[in-house]
């Protein structure tokens, strides 16, 4: 098949059997593989020069392009789904939600409004009522799906200034401050630059920010300081797993009439882990959660969810109005997924959750997350036991830090590049406490304890 025909202006949109059978052949093989290989990083100038002058008037025959696509770029793709993807946060999504993820981008289904996208939102409300309900939160709670946790937090603040200042100010636009703790992502004091609020760094006496921490850096502020209408809590830290204490900062949050949000984006689905469901204790008295169903929900890429236990309330601050608009709001009793978050157009992104979770189960959701907490565990027996080899701190959820000992920065980024030439694993290093150290993330159910072997075999 060649290029889509210029007389016809309608070509492009018509069917074709022999690009639809290409497309799905492409798709079954990656489907059918017991394990995606990992693939390499790509060299720019190379995949420049591979894909020069390829848009061009007349187009190209879809064969050529999709072998380009299979046999080059794609090869330069780091495969987070493969359970030797080690390093950041990795993904698993289901063989269920990536299908589903296909009938959704298939049948362009979007999820805007009652209005427009009924079906698409009742059936994401139902997999939101099931994180909600898995965090305790009440009957009352409800939210959206967006692309990621940074702007999941970036909504769940916003709501939380705007009703300080209403609460405090009448609404006028003046200063005030919301507290994070220096292990929060990076997304939380990002948000706040965009929102232009400042932020009250709590200082802490562990790796957890505790209610003595935050107590204590409320109790330093003067008259003349802004007024704290809002603390961030982390259930989780992307880089080693920490889990504030929740029960602690709520209570503080609200004898002191603060927003109370949790950024779990990478945490949360120890949630439907019994054996460290204890340590979420307190996330049910959150104004507003962050959860991303790409980490360890097991979605495909690009989805988050930011759940409000008040959402009438992030639909006071989110809605936008517009005279085209005006339709979509003539029923008070309906929140539009658009009134949630700052967007307008949004992707049902959360459809393959549901699919995936409504077919497998959440029993199987659960025996998932267990297995990455179960590794974990048997992961830091095998570098107790190493004599060159130190854990930096006890992991608490499916994250690894660990020294080899005499090694300096080098040493783990000259491992990294090994294991990934060798296609054993990929491993990149991180900072602790101004020291780089070595780094695991599982997430996916199928990574091994004969994987990780590998990799201490390398060093």
């Amino acid at each position: 098949m060649s290029g889509s025909n210029a007389t016809n202006p309608n070509s492009m949109h018509q069917f074709d059997s022999e690009l639809t059978d290409q497309v799905f052949e492409y798709m079954r093989d990656r489907l059918s593989m017991p394990e995606v290989p990992l693939d390499f990083p790509g060299d720019p100038k190379v995949l420049a020069e591979a894909i020069s002058g390829l848009i061009k008037p007349e187009g190209n025959p879809a064969a050529d392009v999709l072998k380009l696509y299979d046999e080059v770029i794609s090869r330069t793709v780091v495969s987070g789904d493969s359970p030797r993807f080690m390093a950041f946060i990795p993904t698993a999504p289901t063989k269920a939600a990536l299908l589903f993820d296909m009938i959704v981008s298939c049948a362009s289904i979007q999820g805007i409004s009652w209005l427009e996208a009924a079906g698409a939102i009742s059936a994401e409300n139902q997999v939101l009522r099931w994180m909600s309900d898995v965090a305790g939160l009440p009957e009352s709670a409800g939210g959206t799906f967006v692309s990621g946790g940074s702007a999941a937090n970036l909504a769940a603040l916003t709501v939380a200034r705007d009703s300080g200042r209403q609460r405090l100010h009448g609404g006028k636009r003046l200063p005030v401050r919301i507290a994070l703790s220096e292990q929060a992502h990076s997304s939380i004091g990002n948000s706040l630059g965009i929102l232009d609020v400042e932020p009250l760094i709590v200082k802490t006496s562990g790796f957890a920010m505790t209610k003595a921490d935050l107590e204590r850096a409320l109790s330093q502020l003067t008259e003349n300081d802004a007024p704290v209408v809002g603390v961030v809590a982390t259930a989780g830290t992307t880089n080693a797993g920490i889990i504030d204490d929740l029960v602690g900062i709520s209570e503080v949050a609200r004898a002191n009439d603060m927003w109370f949000h949790v950024d779990a984006a990478y945490g949360g689905a120890g949630l439907l882990a019994p054996s460290v469901r204890s340590q979420f204790n307190g996330i049910e008295n959150a104004d507003s959660i962050t959860m991303d169903p790409h980490k360890w929900w097991f979605s495909p890429f690009d989805v988050a969810a930011i759940l409000y236990k008040n959402p009438k309330l992030a639909a006071s601050v989110h809605t936008q109005d517009a005279s085209y608009l005006d339709v979509l709001h003539e029923d008070d009793s309906l929140i539009n997924p658009t009134d949630l978050a700052y967007h307008l157009t949004r992707r049902a992104r959360g459809l393959p959750l549901w699919f995936s979770v409504v077919v497998n189960g959440t029993k199987a959701y659960s025996d998932a997350v267990e297995a990455s907490i179960s590794l974990t565990n048997e992961v830091a027996e095998l570098i107790r036991a190493h004599d060159e080899l130190e854990l930096v701190i006890e992991p608490s959820l499916s994250v690894v830090l660990w020294r080899r000992k005499g090694w300096e920065a080098k040493d783990y980024r000259d491992l990294q590049d090994r294991l990934i030439e060798s296609q054993t694993a990929f491993v990149t290093p991180t900072s602790w406490q101004g020291e780089t150290v070595g780094r695991f993330a599982f997430v996916h159910p199928g990574t091994t304890l004969e994987m990780v072997k590998e990799v201490f075999a390398n060093i």
